[in-house]
């Protein structure tokens, strides 16, 4: 289990935080072309839309909810997370941004 000082320090990780972007970016396109039966659509658009205007405002956001959803890892194991790993992570996480508030 990493400590707090250290996941706090992740937010430096410019290879997490790339990769983070990257998977950032996939959820809202992603959510740009799914259904608009999909639960929750139009404010998942919303915050597609956001995060194409500016990413690096939603992987900020995004980096707090990985480092949380992954406390229990070790340092070593977050940095090694696969694309795959941290695609279910912020595909899991959008909706607690997609709102309408």
């Amino acid at each position: 289990m990493a400590a707090y000082a250290d996941l706090f320090n992740q937010r430096s990780n410019s290879a997490l935080r790339n990769k983070l972007t990257v998977a950032v970016s996939i959820a809202a396109e992603t959510i740009r072309v799914e259904d608009v039966g999909t639960a929750n659509h139009a404010n998942r658009l919303t915050w597609a839309k956001g995060v194409f205007e500016h990413p690096d405002g939603a992987t900020e956001s995004m980096l707090w909810a990985l480092l949380a959803a992954n406390k229990d890892l070790t340092i070593a194991q977050i940095e090694a997370a696969t694309d795959a790993a941290i695609q279910t992570k912020v595909d899991a996480a959008v909706d607690v941004f997609a709102t309408g508030a």
